[in-house]
């Protein structure tokens, strides 16, 4: 499951070392240090969890899980260096769906996480996978079948899973770490060093040609993104 998580989280330091966590497990994580960012943030774009901080500058983190409950039913793992019963039963009162107490465990907060995002995941009705398009790429989820141009190409286990996530958000660019985190499931060999072997497989099949491709470009230094466009307006890379 690759996540986006929106961390709200004043010491800098600590936020840095959970993004890191976050990253490694294949989550896209953001980092705010303020109340208000918090709130701007989540109405700006939804994440799919809020890791939130409760002594923070400007909104304080009971103030923006009062705010949120109002408005949506956004996941919250609230993070404290309060410890008490009563602190505790606040924070839930105030619509938190996890507690947990400074210092804690990077690995329990990521187990808690987990957790929280497979019970978001089970309480959403079922709804059957949209047809995602990209240009020229039509990938059907529900089917497992990729069209370019009306075309069929058969793609792989690993390489559908790679497609269908980037096809979901064109122009969106994603990490070796997290395409890592979407095809864990299909094959438990596969390594950072695999994503590329299975973008370069999937350029022979997709792109026109694939020493200059325009649907699935690198991204030094970065990682790849899928264009849009079928490559009219980008340059090939």
């Amino acid at each position: 499951m690759c996540a986006y998580v929106l961390v709200a989280e004043d010491d800098i330091k600590q936020a840095a070392i959970i993004g890191r966590y976050l990253e490694h497990e294949g989550h896209v994580p953001r980092l705010v240090h303020d109340g208000s960012a918090a709130l701007e943030e989540v109405r700006r774009q939804p994440p799919d969890l809020l890791v939130l901080d409760v002594m923070m500058p400007v909104v304080d983190g009971l103030d923006v899980c009062r705010i949120l409950r109002r408005e949506s039913e956004l996941p919250v793992l609230m993070l404290t260096a309060r410890s008490t019963e009563e602190d505790l039963l606040r924070g839930l009162d105030l619509g938190a769906d996890e507690y947990m107490t400074k210092p804690y465990s990077p690995r329990e907060l990521m187990a808690r996480i987990r957790s929280l995002l497979r019970r978001a995941q089970r309480s959403c009705p079922a709804k059957e996978p949209q047809v995602l398009r990209a240009g020229r790429l039509t990938v059907d989820p529900l089917r497992r079948t990729v069209l370019v141009d009306g075309r069929p190409v058969d793609c792989t286990a690993c390489e559908f899973e790679i497609l269908a996530v980037m096809a979901a958000e064109p122009q969106r660019v994603f990490t070796r770490k997290q395409l890592l985190g979407v095809t864990r499931g299909t094959h438990h060999y596969i390594t950072e060093r695999t994503v590329d072997v299975h973008v370069l497989n999937l350029r022979r099949k997709i792109e026109p040609d694939p020493r200059r491709p325009v649907h699935l470009l690198t991204v030094y230094g970065v990682g790849y993104k899928l264009a849009d466009d079928g490559g009219e307006n980008l340059r090939a890379r």
